[in-house]
């Protein structure tokens, strides 16, 4: 089969398209012939040798949809839709940069829909993340304000229409007035120009803060997003899109407001639920929650499109189609 290896640490051109034998079919693993996957920018942090335990040379990639070649149980039949996500994958053993992957049955998701493999490729790492962001980590409610730092990116834009879909005000932000727009079109309520300090951008919207803020830009913004939280509001960190993860200085009782609640989330295949999967997909087939793609490579284009997602260009999900 012919996969994109990641040889050793390093930028992108470490990356190298070439032949590798195809997995074999083993008890308690299926195995996928991969359609399409996106790009994560965690992937980043692994091709830099950033992520703890990562051996080189490895084929990267922490999700992907395809059909089922063979599970040794009969539980998945062959040509069934399904997707894979996380652990391990890609890090612990070989991921989605290739034409197939076999990955253990616990991280497979079985699905059927009609929508494109690119559009289908977009979902499951974002929706994972978006939904347990809001759902299990935030709380949110029907009315309540939300605040998104770090809206363009993939799980912005996503978290933005599910958070819409959910009955919430959201505010987004975005360091590029020209990416504004795109934010507005997405649904936001508001938009605010992100200079690293916004707290009182917020309160001239709502003088008496904010319930909650999903924070994608990570340790690097955290204290003012703290800021902005009114009594009983929280913070959920889910993205370090600023490259920070630690901080320098955090003061908990001073930078964290007085009955304010702070926590993060870092989902996992079993934070997912088959049924909410095939949900979200529906939704999407009905056009009740759109996917904002930016760009589709293909498999030997892969050097360029970690090249792409590196200079934050992009306004939503990178995707790769095999």
């Amino acid at each position: 089969m012919n996969a994109a290896v990641t040889t050793k640490p390093g930028g992108p051109e470490v990356i190298e398209f070439m032949e590798k034998s195809t997995p074999s079919a083993k008890k308690g693993y299926v195995l996928i012939k991969i359609k399409a996957f996106g790009l994560n920018r965690s992937e980043i942090f692994t091709r830099q040798g950033d992520s703890p335990n990562v051996r080189f040379p490895r084929v990267q990639g922490i999700e992907c949809v395809g059909i089922v070649i063979e599970d040794t149980s009969g539980e998945y039949k062959k040509g069934q839709q399904v997707a894979a996500i996380m652990g391990g994958m890609g890090r612990d053993f070989d991921g989605s940069y290739a034409e197939y992957t076999l990955v253990p049955k616990k991280i497979v998701f079985p699905f059927h829909s009609a929508l494109p493999w690119a559009t289908l490729g977009a979902i499951p790492e974002m929706f994972q993340t978006v939904s347990g962001s809001l759902r299990q980590a935030l709380e949110v409610r029907k009315n309540e304000i939300l605040l998104i730092r770090g809206g363009t990116s993939s799980i912005g834009m996503l978290a933005c229409q599910l958070a819409k879909h959910l009955g919430l005000e959201v505010i987004s932000t975005t360091r590029k007035c020209e990416k504004a727009e795109s934010l507005k079109e997405n649904g936001a309520d508001f938009v605010i120009i992100d200079n690293g300090n916004i707290k009182e951008k917020v309160k001239k919207l709502f003088p008496n803060g904010i319930d909650k803020v999903l924070e994608l830009i990570g340790t690097r913004t955290l204290k003012d997003s703290l800021k902005c939280i009114k009594p009983g509001g929280m913070v959920c960190i889910t993205g370090i899109l600023g490259g920070e993860w630690t901080m320098k200085k955090f003061t908990p009782q001073g930078d964290i407001p007085s009955l304010g609640r702070l926590t993060v989330y870092m989902g996992e295949a079993w934070n997912l639920q088959k049924e909410s999967l095939q949900e979200f997909i529906d939704d999407v087939e009905r056009e009740n929650i759109r996917i904002t793609i930016d760009r589709v490579f293909k498999l030997d284009e892969i050097v360029e499109a970690h090249k792409y997602m590196e200079s934050n260009q992009a306004i939503g999900k990178i995707v790769v189609e095999i």
